[in-house]
């Protein structure tokens, strides 16, 4: 266990802060549908028929919709995962409230960490993990990715699902090469800018703005990946497939205000949705 403190900045200081204290209904009306309760977007095509019909029940047709599509977008990382076994021990990094730790350990029924910055989090995912009765094998810890402190080459795979953008790729991918055994496969789903377009656009600062994140060029992901000995295996530019969800969030009562920012960078191109899976070589 690493005797340095959990926050090493202000910044993480106002990023656990933010989480901490975040009660968002886009995140916890969702996980209500099914107790797993995600804290990144959709893809997918869109059931329309969810906004039409009588008001009686329409907003519990919405929520049910943006779940099922934000499900699947954790489905898709956590196909990427490889052929993983009951015996395995995986990584969430950045886990949030724990909804892809548990679809996880439903798929492969191995053994799953999870680490945050935010102890209201850890508290509530731990929670979920008692009620769901996969305490012993799913846990989730307060701990800083950058540095977590667990055994070198002890996780057979690690996933960053939309947190990256919370911390400096080279240290990220450096502590995840050494926590991965060789051959042990990493995937991340991220929103990065396109940097064939030059600097950030408006839409992207503006999301960074909101969330507090400091959204990465495309060609930084590759960099210090390779530099960190993490081999990309599969890309898949998942853009297409996510603004569908925007366009079905942004007509909701469930919509905060940042929808039309993602619209707008994903539909000028500066803005590009992915999907890495990376071996460790």
């Amino acid at each position: 266990m690493t005797a340095n403190p959990v926050l090493e900045s202000l910044y993480q200081r106002d990023v656990a802060d933010y989480w901490d204290a975040e009660r968002n209904p886009v995140n916890l009306r969702l996980g209500e549908v099914d107790g797993l309760y995600h804290h990144h977007y959709g893809v997918g095509d869109v059931d329309w028929s969810v906004l039409e019909g009588p008001l009686e029940g329409r907003e519990t047709r919405i929520v049910n919709e943006l779940h099922r599509l934000e499900t699947v977008q954790a489905e898709i990382l956590i196909s990427r995962l490889g052929p993983r076994r009951p015996d395995d021990r995986v990584m969430d990094a950045g886990s949030g409230r724990g909804g892809s730790g548990f679809l996880a350990n439903l798929r492969y029924g191995c053994h799953v960490d999870g680490v945050s910055i935010s102890e209201s989090q850890v508290a509530f995912a731990n929670e979920q993990a008692r009620r769901r009765g996969v305490a012993d094998k799913v846990r989730f810890h307060f701990r800083n990715m950058l540095d977590t402190g667990f055994e070198t080459g002890s996780f057979q795979a690690i996933w960053n699902n939309e947190s990256t953008m919370y911390v400096e790729l080279a240290r990220l991918f450096a502590e995840q090469a050494r926590l991965l055994r060789r051959g042990g496969r990493y995937v991340c789903i991220t929103g990065c800018y396109n940097d064939a377009y030059g600097l950030p656009s408006r839409a992207i600062s503006q999301i960074n703005a909101h969330y507090i994140c400091d959204i990465h060029p495309r060609s930084t992901y590759f960099r210090e990946l390779v530099a960190n000995r993490l081999i990309p295996i599969t890309v898949m530019d998942l853009t297409a497939a996510t603004i569908p969800y925007w366009e079905l969030r942004a007509k909701t009562p469930l919509a905060t205000g940042i929808e039309q920012s993602f619209l707008d960078a994903y539909k000028s191109g500066s803005f590009q949705y992915l999907l890495i899976a990376a071996d460790r070589v």
